[in-house]
């Protein structure tokens, strides 16, 4: 798989690389010109990218709590994504 390369990496430009290859596996997928069994296969990498890159997402997140926490009076807050700010405005 290709995303073992990216073990090496910084941790952003594993992401960065992990991103790329998910949406090329999307694309690919979105064609509907795979077999099957490629498709199976490509689903299968493309679900452990998206793990990969959720889990660095998670940790970027926790090192941002902790610089809050570490500088002075700021307060931690958990990351509130754009997504969730814009459903909340309901």
């Amino acid at each position: 798989m290709h995303y073992n390369r990216a073990r090496s990496k910084t941790p952003l430009a594993k992401f960065e690389e992990c991103l790329q290859r998910l949406e090329k596996i999307v694309q690919e997928l979105e064609k509907g010109e795979v077999p099957l069994e490629k498709s199976l296969t490509l689903f299968e990498e493309g679900m452990q990218l998206s793990s990969a890159c959720r889990k660095e997402l998670e940790q970027a997140e926790g090192k941002v709590e902790i610089l809050l926490k570490k500088n002075g009076k700021l307060q931690a807050e958990p990351f509130e994504p754009l997504m969730d700010k814009a459903t909340n405005r309901h």
